[in-house]
């Protein structure tokens, strides 16, 4: 088979590596890929939202399957631009990937049928969102509605804080076209948790849940990031939580999107907050999370491809989805000053021995050389039977690989650990 990822980063880079794995896969292109997964595919310089150019390569290349990763391309349609060419594909149509295309939709969904998430309001009025704020209770959260890198959401701890996150994102268009529209909801308490699951719009398989590190700095201080690093499984979620998540978010999620006409066949992200009202919903995602696929993917036993074919087809009630009993840990190697501004260009080294264990983000090749071109470099994943050992053997992995300028939490999993001795 030949199989196109669409997509150039660490989660990207996870999902090939796990493909590669069916014995009857003979070809992967990365569309566009980077410097580091080309070493397990090939890579073709066509742009994740250059959906005509993605179309006109499958065709063209005669690919089996296609995998859309990216929230943009999903929202954008490259989905239902594939099928329609007769390419069949993993990941929501358009009309489904809106469930995080649309925070203020995905919100209404839930409030319409009784999903529990925190309180809010909508608002496409700068003056008007002010003026709620100034009764409304603090920290509060303020979400602009549309895509936004992951960035769009601020956690105000002050009104005026709160009255600043509006401003920048109704009045400045910190966001672009994303802040048009914004959510103010309630500010909600507990651990969070992570929920990857599979769904071909009827069935619902949860892969193995995590936890996301997004501060850059130790103790959860500093700016938000996309992710510094991940652990599996998520020691706050027991099977008691799972159970009540799966009755009460999960499967009444996708039969809510059933019933509004727009069935969710893919992968589904679950972002929760565990507190003391029970588990509530804090976002949806259409796609698999990054970086808790680096962590997730590689506890998987069954296999990815034949998984992905049933959410496809409408049969992954017949699949076995089954993951190891064991622990990961995902260390992300960063380019020094990220979330803001950083230096590229710097050569990475890394081990041959090392290199299974690796997930290429931000990584350009220049010169045959594999070279720093982002953010978020690198993640370095370890598994083990226990979480400590997991995270022990991350950092021995993270303290083999060299570049200038890295920068890495080193607290990752710590949080984890103190909620398992509790």
């Amino acid at each position: 088979m030949k199989i196109m990822v669409i997509g150039g980063g660490g989660r990207e880079h996870a999902i090939i590596k796990k493909l590669k794995e069916n014995k009857t896969v003979e070809e992967i292109f990365a569309l566009p890929g980077n410097g580091g997964i080309a070493y397990d595919a090939t890579c073709v310089p066509i742009g994740a939202k250059d959906l005509d150019a993605q179309v006109a390569f499958a065709k063209e290349h005669a690919i089996d399957y296609a995998v859309v990763a990216p929230d943009d391309p999903l929202v954008l349609g490259a989905v239902d631009a594939l099928t329609a060419a007769g390419i069949p594909c993993f990941g929501p149509d358009k009309k489904a990937a809106i469930i995080e295309g649309s925070k203020i939709f995905s919100k209404d969904l839930m409030k319409k049928y009784g999903i529990p998430t925190a309180a809010y309001e909508t608002f496409t009025d700068m003056e008007k969102a002010l003026a709620y704020l100034e009764t409304a209770s603090i920290p509060v959260v303020v979400k602009a509605d549309g895509l936004a890198l992951g960035k769009g959401v601020i956690i105000a701890e002050t009104r005026e804080d709160a009255k600043r996150a509006v401003i920048s994102m109704m009045q400045e268009h910190a966001f672009g076209d994303s802040g048009k529209q914004i959510v103010i909801e309630e500010f909600l308490t507990g651990p969070e948790v992570s929920v990857l699951s599979f769904t071909d719009g009827e069935t619902v398989k949860p892969m193995v849940s995590s936890m996301d590190h997004k501060r850059a700095l130790d103790n959860d201080k500093g700016l938000n990031t996309g992710g510094m690093g991940t652990v599996a499984p998520n020691p706050y979620y027991t099977d008691e939580i799972a159970q009540e998540c799966m009755d009460k978010i999960f499967l009444p999620t996708i039969r809510a999107m059933k019933e509004e006409g727009r069935p969710f066949k893919g992968c589904l992200y679950f972002g929760l907050m565990l507190t003391p009202n029970g588990p509530k919903v804090i976002e949806y995602n259409c796609r698999f999370g990054d970086p808790e696929t680096q962590v997730v993917l590689p506890l998987l036993k069954s296999d990815l491809l034949t998984i992905m074919q049933a959410t496809t087809d409408g049969t992954l009630q017949d699949v076995s989805v089954e993951f190891e009993n064991g622990n990961a840990c995902c260390v992300i190697m960063a380019s020094d000053g990220y979330p803001s501004s950083y230096e590229k260009g710097y050569e990475i080294t890394i081990p041959d021995a090392v290199r299974d264990h690796v997930y290429v983000a931000g990584a350009a090749e220049k010169d045959g050389k594999l070279v720093t071109n982002g953010g978020r470099v690198l993640g370095v994943t370890a598994c083990a039977d226990t979480l400590e050992k997991a995270i022990e053997k991350s950092y021995e992995l993270v303290n083999e690989i060299h570049f200038d300028n890295a920068f890495f939490r080193h607290d990752i999993g710590k949080r984890a650990m103190e909620a398992g001795r509790s």
